[in-house]
């Protein structure tokens, strides 16, 4: 496929053969689950799924795939806002002129990004949500909020019932996406010209100054891009926390499958709110790509 003036697309034969082979493959799939699984499709009854009619209101009210829908945006905006200022100071004490900080920097980053997500969820949820989260009474204090305040604590983060969870969650994503972003903004420090530091001392500019005013500015924009691949896999990864019960997305598709056992529609459907979620992180990335480079 091919740009033409004006921005159209031309199609060649190859991509016109791959189109086909692809259509062909997902009627091939189709026919087998349908055959040879002797699946009985039946996507009239997911719709009640996303929302349903609230006899008290007399409103249509979020059901269980778009509570989790918006518990797994919730948890991922949370999570990327604690590790992205994480990310920042790790990455700068990567890069650091003391071998102390180098050395802390380089801890922390190879102790994250070399244990698997499944065994730090585990080891946040019981050591953060049993250990450190109740001393601090935070339950007890969201309890005596008043009523409005208690809808806003939902709002943005979870019911109360289920607060040291879903806050264990949080912290503990956050440290596994702050050291991958440490990573980017370490690389993306250093892929600027040591002559930009030199030229920033020469002109009587603070280390700090340098950092801020010269060396910031232009790894930014080379930052983007894998920033953005980063919070995309920050959603994706936050289907792990579904092993702690927190009630995102992925967690309400296995519920509803175990009870109504429609396996491919709401997988399916989960795969698509999945996909719309990244695929539109995606495209705001690369929005903001093009307006950094016309800068």
């Amino acid at each position: 496929m091919s740009l033409l003036p004006g921005g159209k697309t031309k199609w060649s034969n190859i991509d016109l053969v791959l189109l086909l082979v692809l259509v062909l493959a997902v009627a091939l799939l189709a026919f087998r689950i349908d055959e040879k699984l002797v699946y009985r499709w039946n996507w009239a009854a997911i719709p009640q799924y996303f929302f349903y009619l609230d006899d008290a209101t007399g409103r249509y009210v979020p059901n269980l795939l778009v509570q989790g829908l918006l518990t797994t945006i919730r948890l991922s905006i949370w999570s990327l806002l604690l590790a992205l200022p994480l990310g920042i100071v790790i990455g700068l004490l990567r890069i650091s002129k003391h071998l102390f900080n180098r050395l802390v920097g380089g801890s922390f980053v190879a102790l994250f990004r070399n244990l698997p997500p499944l065994v730090l969820i585990f080891i946040g949820y019981y050591f953060i949500s049993d250990q450190i989260l109740p001393q601090l009474g935070l339950p007890d204090l969201a309890r005596q909020l008043p009523d409005s305040g208690q809808s806003l604590l939902r709002l943005v983060l979870a019911p109360i019932d289920q607060l040291e969870a879903f806050l264990a969650a949080i912290m503990t994503m956050a440290l596994l996406e702050g050291a991958y972003i440490a990573e980017i903004v370490r690389a993306g420090l250093q892929a600027v010209a040591r002559g930009q530091w030199e030229a920033g001392a020469a002109l009587g500019l603070k280390r700090w100054q340098i950092l801020r005013q010269i060396i910031f500015p232009q790894a930014l924009r080379p930052m983007v891009p894998p920033l953005a691949g980063q919070f995309i896999s920050t959603i994706k990864d936050s289907a792990i926390v579904s092993v702690i019960s927190i009630q995102e997305l992925t967690f309400q598709g296995m519920e509803l499958m175990s009870a109504t056992y429609l396996t491919f529609e709401i997988w399916i459907c989960i795969a698509v709110l999945y996909f719309l979620l990244t695929f539109g992180c995606s495209l705001l990335a690369r929005r903001l790509e093009q307006q950094l480079a016309v800068r």
